[in-house]
């Protein structure tokens, strides 16, 4: 089974294609949150580099969600359009969880951590105990709230943006019991997402074109200043 799998939902735009359990090629940019303009050439390129098409994917895959409200939408827009032009299935995969895979068969818990912005991350737990599990739900929360959680385990490794953001706080408060991801699985890789699509699909868990939606977790920033607005009209009324 020949899986293709994007991720967009943060800074990096990762592009892979697997067949079975190998990886036949992966092109990852961290530079620019320019989605819109790269990844369909990414994917064009990937796909070429491997004297492929479209037509010859089995499966299409996708992080959607948490992460960027734009790169999840072009994202799960990107590869909705690919399957449905193909009439292929698609999945849909945890950012969180594709970055916590980075990390195969570590000893300790991992804690994938996105920035949100305004001191909020959005992370969860994972594990890997006779296969690769997750601990805890992806949520939104301030740091000192994701930092404290992490207080509970002996030793945690950090993967993602929001763990290069605030380093030097999560090292404040955990020392020697916080552990950074080497460069190569710090990011988001779009492997990843292709490895646990392929696990989905197996499992049955699989979506058409029309299902698949992005994950949010919280409102957008605009939703957000839009009820504001509402709010203070509300008293000016009262």
């Amino acid at each position: 089974m020949k899986v293709l799998a994007i991720d967009t939902s943060a800074n990096v735009a990762a592009a892979a294609v697997t067949e079975d359990d190998i990886l036949l090629g992966e092109y990852i940019l961290n530079h620019k949150k320019t989605h819109s303009q790269k990844i369909m050439v990414m994917i064009e390129s990937l796909l070429n580099d491997l004297e492929l098409t479209v037509q010859d994917i089995d499966l299409f895959a996708v992080a959607n969600g948490p992460g960027s409200f734009t790169g999840l939408r072009i994202g799960v827009a990107t590869m909705k359009a690919l399957a449905h032009s193909v009439n292929k299935p698609i999945v849909g995969v945890s950012s969180l969880a594709g970055m916590a895979y980075n990390l195969p068969y570590a000893e300790h818990i991992i804690v994938p951590i996105m920035d949100a912005r305004k001191n909020r991350v959005y992370t969860a737990s994972y594990i890997w105990d006779e296969g690769f599990k997750e601990l805890t739900e992806p949520e939104a929360i301030t740091i000192e709230e994701c930092v404290e959680n992490c207080g509970e385990f002996l030793d945690t490794i950090f993967v993602g943006d929001g763990a290069v953001i605030h380093k030097e706080y999560i090292k404040e408060k955990l020392g020697e019991h916080a552990i950074f991801a080497p460069a190569p699985a710090l990011m988001q890789r779009a492997s990843s997402i292709a490895a646990l699509a392929a696990q989905k699909a197996k499992k049955g868990k699989i979506n058409n074109y029309l299902e698949l939606k992005p994950v949010y977790l919280r409102k957008s920033q605009a939703e957000r200043e839009l009820e504001e607005k509402e709010k203070a009209q509300r008293k000016e009324e009262e």
